[in-house]
C-alpha cells in the first residue's frame, strides 16, 4: 500500500505538471487567494502607459480627481499610485462590460457585439490603417513646387557621387587620417553663461559667424563667433523655447530684413525673424500642444514643425500659413529633419519610431523602428541616402533609406541622446562644391592657396580651391544628457574623441560650424561651451 495519498504530489510529477499563479479554487484559503489577486494586478497593470516626467504625472491625477500629492511622497511612490489608479479604473470598465454582455445575452446580435468588444482578454482593441485626407490647391502647388526643386538637386548629388566613387582609397585614408587628427585635437574654448534658466538647441547661421541659443526662459539670443559676445537678445515665447533654426540663405544672401531664423516654443506657437528688428516677423500658429523641434527646407520657402499634439507640420514661410497637417505617431512627435535634396522628410515620436515621409506625394517612405525609447534628435546626411537618429534608450542608430533598414547602432552615451548633427560645410546642398572648409585649410593634405582667395568672400571666405575628396558629412557629434559631446566617423561610425567639459551637466544641444572650426553645446547648467583647436583666436 502506497504511503502517498491521491493529492499529494512527488518530484515525477511536479515536473510534468504545468502551474498558474493565478489558478484558485475551492481548496485555496482567502489570503492566498487575495495574494494571488494582488500579484495579477500588478502584473496586469505593469502593461498600462505612465508616464515618467512627474509634472505630467501630477496632472493626471488631477484630471482623474486624485489627491495631486500625499505626505511624504516621492515622485516614482506617485507614479505607481497613479498607475494602480489606472488599473482599477480598467478593472471597473471591464467589470461594467461584463455586465453589460450579462444584461444583453438573451438579444442574439447584440450581444455578439458586445462579445466581440470585449474580445482579446478585454482589452479594447483598436485597428490601425492608413487613411488620406483632401488637400489644399496651396499644399498641391507645394508639393509640385517641391518635386521640381529635389529631382535636379538629386540627379547633381548622384553624379558628384559618382565622380567620388573614383577617388583613390590611398588618397581618401590621407585625408581622413588628417581631419581626425585635427578632431582630436578639439578642447573646450570657454564657457559662457546664456541665461537664467537651462539652455534649449542652439545653431550656427550659415556662414558660421553668429550662434543662436535658445532658453527655457523663452528667449533667444545671437552671439558672435568665436568672441561669444552677446548680439541680441529676443524675448521670443512665453514659456521654454523648444526649437531653433535658421532659413538656408540666411547670412550668405539672404536680407537683413527678410526671415532669417525662427524658434517654437511650449506656448504652442512659431515665430520668425529677421536680423534687423527684436520683434518677430510672424507668428505661426495652429498646434494645440507644445511645439519642440523645427526645421526650414533646404528650399527655404517652407518650414516644419514637430509638435506634442502627435502631428508634423508644413508652413509657408512667405505666407506664414499651414500648408499641411500630417499625423502617423501614436504620442508626441518630437525630432524633424528634411533631406538635403528636399524630397523627404523624417519625424521621431514618443512612441519610439519614426517616419519617413515623401514630400512630393505625401506617402509614408519608410518606418524606423529599432528605438525602444523616444526619438530625440534625427539628421540626414549629405549624402541623401542616410540617417542618423539619437534616443532615450542612449543609442544612435543609422538608417539606409536603400535598403530601408538600421544598418548600424552605437553605443552612443551613458544616458539620453539629446542632438546629433552631420559636419555639413558651405556647400551642404546636395550637388554643390566640395570646398575645403576653413577649418581644414592648414592641413598639410590640402594644397590651400591663402593668396588666390583672399579677396573672394563667402561662407568659407574663399571657394577657388576645391577638395578633391568628400569632406561634407565626413564626422557626426551627438550630445548627450550624461554631459560630454562626442565625435564620431561617419564612415565606420567609431569614436574619435570626447569632449568632456570640468563641470559636467545635461547637454541639451550641439551643432558643428559650417567652416568646421568649431563645435558648440548647450547644457543644463545654464551655459553654453566653444570647442575647437588650442591655436584659435578668440579676439
Amino acid at each position: 500500500m502506497s504511503n502517498s495519498t491521491p493529492n499529494e504530489l512527488d518530484f515525477d510529477t511536479l515536473e510534468s505538471t504545468p502551474f498558474t499563479l493565478s489558478e484558485v479554487n475551492e481548496d485555496t484559503d482567502p489570503e492566498t487567494a487575495l495574494l494571488l489577486a494582488e500579484l495579477d494586478r500588478k502584473k496586469s497593470n505593469r502593461s498600462l502607459y505612465v508616464p515618467t516626467n512627474d509634472a505630467e504625472v501630477r496632472n493626471k491625477l488631477r484630471a482623474l480627481g486624485e489627491p495631486v500629492s500625499l505626505f511624504g511622497e516621492r515622485p516614482e511612490d506617485r507614479r505607481d499610485r497613479l498607475r494602480d489608479v489606472l488599473g482599477r479604473l480598467r478593472e471597473e470598465e471591464k467589470r461594467s462590460r461584463r455586465e453589460r454582455r450579462g444584461s444583453l445575452a438573451g438579444s442574439g446580435s447584440e450581444s455578439d457585439e458586445e462579445d466581440r468588444e470585449g474580445s482579446g482578454g478585454g482589452e479594447e482593441h483598436e485597428e490601425e490603417e492608413e487613411f488620406y485626407t483632401e488637400g489644399s490647391i496651396e499644399l498641391k502647388e507645394a508639393r509640385r513646387r517641391i518635386a521640381q526643386y529635389s529631382l535636379p538637386r538629386a540627379q547633381s548629388r548622384i553624379q558628384t557621387q559618382r565622380q567620388e566613387a573614383n577617388v583613390k582609397l590611398g588618397r581618401l585614408m590621407d585625408v581622413r587620417r588628417a581631419v581626425f587628427g585635427r578632431l582630436k585635437q578639439f578642447t573646450n574654448l570657454g564657457s559662457q553663461i546664456g541665461d537664467t534658466r537651462p539652455l534649449g538647441p542652439l545653431k550656427f547661421s550659415p556662414d558660421g559667424t553668429i550662434l543662436l541659443t535658445s532658453s527655457w526662459t523663452g528667449t533667444a539670443k545671437l552671439w558672435s563667433v568665436p568672441s561669444c559676445k552677446e548680439v541680441r537678445t529676443l524675448k521670443a515665447h512665453k514659456e521654454r523655447i523648444g526649437g531653433v533654426a535658421w532659413h538656408p540663405s540666411a547670412t550668405i544672401g539672404q536680407s537683413t530684413a527678410s526671415v532669417n531664423f525662427a524658434t517654437s516654443g511650449a506656448d504652442k506657437e512659431i515665430k520668425l525673424w529677421n536680423l534687423e528688428n527684436t520683434e518677430s516677423l510672424a507668428t505661426l500658429t495652429g498646434h494645440s500642444a507644445r511645439v519642440s523641434r523645427i526645421a526650414f527646407h533646404p528650399s527655404g520657402e517652407y518650414l516644419g514643425s514637430a509638435s506634442y499634439d502627435g502631428t508634423f507640420r508644413l508652413w509657408s514661410v512667405e505666407t506664414s500659413t499651414e500648408l499641411l497637417l500630417q499625423e502617423g505617431h501614436s504620442k508626441e512627435v518630437y525630432s524633424l529633419a528634411f533631406q538635403p535634396d528636399g524630397s523627404l522628410a523624417c519625424t521621431g515620436g514618443l512612441d519610439a519610431i519614426g517616419r519617413v515621409w515623401d514630400l512630393r506625394s505625401g506617402r509614408s517612405a519608410m518606418v524606423l523602428d529599432g528605438h525602444v525609447k523616444d526619438v530625440l534628435s534625427m539628421d540626414f546626411a549629405p549624402n541623401g541616402h542616410q540617417l542618423v537618429t539619437g534616443s532615450n534608450d542612449d543609442t544612435i542608430r543609422v538608417w539606409d533609406l536603400r535598403a530601408l533598414k538600421s544598418v548600424y547602432t552605437i553605443p552612443a552615451h551613458k544616458s539620453a541622446v539629446a542632438e546629433v548633427a552631420f559636419f555639413k560645410s558651405g556647400a551642404s546642398q546636395a550637388g554643390e562644391r566640395k570646398i575645403i572648409p576653413r577649418g581644414f585649410r592648414t592641413l598639410g593634405v590640402f594644397d590651400w592657396n591663402e593668396e588666390a582667395n583672399k579677396d573672394v568672400k563667402g561662407p568659407n571666405e574663399g571657394e577657388q580651391d576645391i577638395a578633391d575628396v568628400p569632406l561634407n558629412g565626413l564626422y557626426l557629434v551627438s550630445g548627450g544628457y550624461d554631459g560630454t559631446v562626442k565625435i564620431w566617423s561617419a564612415d565606420d561610425w567609431q569614436l574619435v574623441k570626447t569632449l568632456t567639459a570640468d563641470s559636467e551637466g545635461k547637454v541639451m544641444g550641439v551643432d558643428v560650424s559650417p567652416d568646421a572650426r568649431f563645435i558648440a553645446s548647450s547644457e543644463y547648467s545654464r551655459t553654453f561651451k566653444l570647442w575647437s583647436t588650442p591655436e584659435v583666436d578668440l579676439a
